[in-house]
């Protein structure tokens, strides 16, 4: 009995052994070390010169851990984990301005940036990821600056909670 060769058939079937090699290594569920389910999420330390922006970039990290599941957020006493967050950077970049009145700023973007210090909690604490992270948003300018800047400030704090969860639980 001859084997008749079809180029065609062992082009289909090579993509489909390299398609189910490139797999190989994907993983679903969580990529964190086995033991590590939840997280205490402290106030956010503010070290920048804009006052109260821990309280809603703490919320928004909170909310985010709590939105993507890896980790469930809980008090100190019963965490696995522990992630310090101190804010070092809130910045005002200008973006566009007015075409009539050269100085005048209508669009600015605005920048927080934090160092996160990640921890697995137990006898000994270990420090498990240290990194420098930013969250921004861009808004116009209406009315004043402070107003703009307080309307502006969820958006960069739900983006800098993105990142912050992102490293934590992206990073294995």
């Amino acid at each position: 009995m001859q084997i008749k060769r079809n180029p065609a058939a062992a082009a289909v079937v090579l993509s489909l052994v390299l398609a189910w090699s490139g797999c190989a290594g994907y993983q679903l569920g969580s990529t964190l070390p086995p033991g590590i389910e939840s997280v205490y999420v402290p106030t956010f330390v503010n070290n920048t010169r804009e006052p109260q922006i821990e309280t809603d970039t703490t919320r928004a990290a909170i909310e985010e851990f709590q939105r993507d599941g890896t980790l469930r957020v809980v008090g100190r006493d019963r965490a696995d984990t522990m992630v310090e967050v101190t804010l070092t950077g809130f910045a005002l970049e200008p973006l566009r301005y007015d075409r009539n009145r050269a100085l005048q700023t209508e669009e600015y973007r605005l920048r927080i940036t934090a160092e996160i210090v990640f921890k697995r909690l137990g006898p000994e604490e270990t420090v498990m990821l240290q990194k420098t992270v930013e969250g921004s948003t861009e808004f116009d300018f209406t009315g004043d600056l402070s107003s703009s800047k307080r309307t502006a400030l969820p958006d960069a704090a739900d983006d800098l909670a993105h990142e912050i969860v992102e490293s934590v639980v992206e990073y294995w």
